[in-house]
């Protein structure tokens, strides 16, 4: 495997332009493969602005530490430029984050002097497409602090969609009856955060952003970023010093909207819900556990 490294993390929108340059330039139909490639930033420190800007908008508190997802959300600018960068054999637009999970094996202080890396999992076959992830490690010195897989999906007719579409699912998660979810708070989430969490994120997709860019993608609002609602759950509860944090992102959540947050409790296990306050339909699904 070939790793590249870097002194800062690249900006994620460098890589757009590659991106739009996609919708002109159909990629050739062949056998996906994905790169056999790390970046890698050596010798990172957090902005501490821009982390208090971060914690704002997703409700973390400002501690002296890193939430581990903030870890995740810069490594998706590395996750931009292995995409336009590399010989990616998917469309970068129409690709669905399905899956988050981040495991957190210590708490990392805010000055800590840390490696961020990101690498391709493995294609798997989805009864949709195919899916495949983003592997991300967060080192302080040899000791890995963080780690974080990120789900995609690219949607389309395979042999592999196929298959998976007649085999048995053994990936989905195990969700509690929802009459055993104790309501948590409603939230009441304002039409914007979509821009505001585009401005710490870097992630400008479109259908985030306004009403009028979504309508152009099919959606008839914009929809909010998963790994914000995933961030402000996180931010909702009370979390291990070292925990894994697994969620499944379902149906859209719109801007604006009202989302009911319910948790259910056993061991060392917290399942959570996000869903919507009108027709109780999920928006997010996920697992918290100790570590």
């Amino acid at each position: 495997m070939n790793t590249r490294h870097f002194s800062q993390l690249p900006k994620a929108y460098f890589a757009y332009p590659k991106v739009i340059q996609g919708l002109i330039f159909k990629k050739i139909k062949v056998a996906p493969i994905l790169p056999q490639v790390k970046y890698q930033v050596d010798g990172f420190k957090v902005d501490q602005n821009h982390l208090k800007a971060y914690n704002q908008v997703c409700g973390f508190k400002n501690n002296g530490y890193i939430p581990a997802i903030y870890l995740a959300v810069l490594s998706q600018s590395l996750q931009m430029h292995m995409m336009t960068q590399e010989a990616f054999p998917f469309a970068v637009l129409g690709l669905v984050h399905i899956r988050n999970q981040i495991k957190q094996f210590r708490k990392v202080g805010s000055n800590e002097q840390l490696t961020l890396s990101c690498e391709f999992g493995e294609l798997q076959p989805h009864d949709k497409g195919v899916q495949f992830d983003f592997i991300t490690l967060a080192k302080v010195g040899d000791d890995v602090v963080m780690q974080g897989v990120t789900t995609y999906l690219s949607r389309q007719k395979t042999e592999l969609s196929v298959k998976a579409a007649n085999a048995v699912k053994t990936d989905q998660a195990t969700e509690q009856n929802p009459t055993d979810y104790q309501l948590q708070g409603v939230w009441d989430i304002a039409e914007n955060i979509g821009r505001r969490y585009a401005k710490v994120s870097g992630d400008f997709n479109l259908i985030h952003i306004h009403a009028l860019t979504a309508k152009a993608f099919g959606f008839k609002q914009a929809i909010a970023h998963g790994m914000w609602s995933k961030a402000h759950a996180l931010a909702s509860l009370n979390l291990s010093d070292a925990y894994e944090a697994d969620v499944w992102f379902k149906l859209p959540l719109y801007l604006p909207s009202q989302v009911e947050f319910l948790s259910v409790e056993q061991k060392q296990e917290t399942d959570f819900l996000i869903r919507n306050q009108k027709n109780q339909k999920p928006h997010v699904a996920g697992r918290i556990k100790a570590i």
